[in-house]
C-alpha cells in the first residue's frame, strides 16, 4: 500500500504528463490518507493539486470551491507563504472563470505576501501571471510595466526574456532613467 506521500508524489508525474484522471485519482487517495493521519495542511495541498487538475481540464467551478477551501485551511493555521500559493492558484481559476477583479485580488494579495516574505522568484511568477491579465485586457502601459518589476526579480530569465529585459534597459538609457546592475 502506497503511504500519502507515494501518492502525492504519484500523483505529480501523472499531472505532469496529462493524464489528468489518474492524477486525481492519486491525489484523492492522498488526501484520504492525510485526512487518516489527521494532516489538514497536506489534505489542503491535495485540494489544491486536484484543483490544479479540474482547472486544466477545464473545469474552474471545482476548482474555485477546492482553492477557497485551501486558502481558509491555510488562514486558519497562520500558513501565510501556502495561503499565498493557494491564492496565487486562485487567481488563475478566476481570471479563467472571467472574473478579472477576484483575480487580480487574489494575485495581488499572493504577490504582496510573496515580496514580503522574501520569496522573490514566487513574486515575480505571481507578477508575470499580472501582467500577462493586464496585456488581455489591454492594459498595454500597465502590463509592460508589471513585466518590467517581476523581471528585476526573476532568476534564470529565459532567452525571451533577456531579449524583453534588454529592451527595458534600452528605453530606460534613452529616457534618461537609471538602471540598476
Amino acid at each position: 500500500m502506497a503511504t500519502a506521500k507515494e501518492l502525492q508524489e504519484q500523483g505529480i508525474l501523472l499531472f505532469d504528463k496529462h493524464d489528468y484522471e489518474a492524477a486525481v485519482r492519486a491525489f484523492s487517495q492522498s488526501k484520504d490518507a492525510y485526512e487518516e493521519a489527521k494532516q489538514p495542511d497536506m489534505v489542503a495541498e491535495m485540494q489544491v493539486n486536484i484543483g490544479l487538475v479540474h482547472r486544466a481540464l477545464g473545469e474552474n467551478q471545482q476548482a474555485l470551491e477546492l482553492m477557497q477551501a485551501a486558502v481558509r485551511t491555510f488562514q486558519e493555521q497562520s500558513d501565510t507563504l501556502r495561503t499565498a500559493q493557494a491564492q496565487g492558484n486562485l487567481g488563475g481559476v478566476y481570471a479563467a472563470l472571467g472574473d478579472k477583479d477576484k483575480a487580480h485580488h487574489a494575485y495581488r494579495q499572493a504577490a504582496d505576501t510573496f515580496r514580503d516574505s522574501g520569496e522573490n522568484q514566487m513574486y515575480a511568477r505571481t507578477l508575470l501571471a499580472i501582467g500577462g491579465m493586464q496585456l488581455r485586457a489591454g492594459e498595454i502601459f500597465k502590463g509592460v510595466a508589471t513585466f518590467k518589476v517581476a523581471y528585476e526579480f526573476l532568476d534564470n530569465l529565459s532567452p525571451t526574456q533577456k531579449i524583453i529585459q534588454s529592451l527595458f534597459n534600452l528605453i530606460n538609457r534613452i529616457s534618461g532613467t537609471p538602471v540598476p546592475n
